[in-house]
């Protein structure tokens, strides 16, 4: 992936994770029923790939990142 595809799948697993976060943290409605979406663990999945983007998008730019030995 090149550096500008890398940096748009990370703003929006970024945009994912912060919608997962707030509607996680949304109060329940007993009325509606139980949650059929897992928010607080797809925040985390945005979050790690977030992350992983995030050491691609540096590694791209020329930094070293990961064991220094290889």
């Amino acid at each position: 992936m090149d550096l500008t595809t890398t940096i748009a799948a990370a703003l929006a697993a970024l945009a994912l994770t912060v919608f997962c976060g707030w509607r996680g943290g949304l109060p329940l409605n007993v009325l509606k029923g139980p949650r059929m979406m897992p928010w607080r663990p797809l925040m985390v999945a945005g979050a790690v790939l977030v992350l992983l983007l995030t050491a691609h998008a540096l590694n791209l730019l020329g930094l070293k990142t990961g064991d220094p030995r290889y």
